[in-house]
């Protein structure tokens, strides 16, 4: 099995910095992309940000400019540097992991449980 744990969640004024982080463990022969989606209440998950294995990024409109995304592979972990935060960033934030497991041919999506992000204004 994979698990994708997430942690740095929490409570942050509007304008300041917040860190994410999510660690892969279990049976992992290689991570591909992995990436942070967000879902405010109400609405649809959507994505934050992704990042290949090989350092490729990709952001959505909302954030680019003030989130960036970083990885570890060697850890097999995924960064969410939030800065510049503003109240529209408010939702649970789950992590994303397309993992190819030992002895499976191809890869897996897996999801982190979510941790929960509130940007006070």
């Amino acid at each position: 099995q994979v698990q994708l744990v997430e942690s740095g969640g929490g409570l942050v004024q509007a304008g300041g910095s917040l860190r994410l982080s999510c660690t892969a463990s279990g049976s992992i022969f290689s991570i591909n992309t992995m990436g942070w989606y967000r879902q405010a209440p109400g609405k649809e998950r959507e994505l934050v940000a992704s990042i290949t294995s090989g350092g490729s990024t990709n952001y959505a409109g909302s954030v680019k400019g003030r989130f960036i995304i970083s990885r570890d592979n060697a850890k097999n972990t995924v960064y969410l540097q939030m800065n510049s935060v503003k109240a529209e960033d408010t939702g649970v934030y789950y992590c994303n992991a397309h993992v190819k497991r030992l002895g499976y041919p191809y890869p897996y999506e897996y999801w982190g449980q979510g941790t929960q992000v509130t940007v006070s204004s």
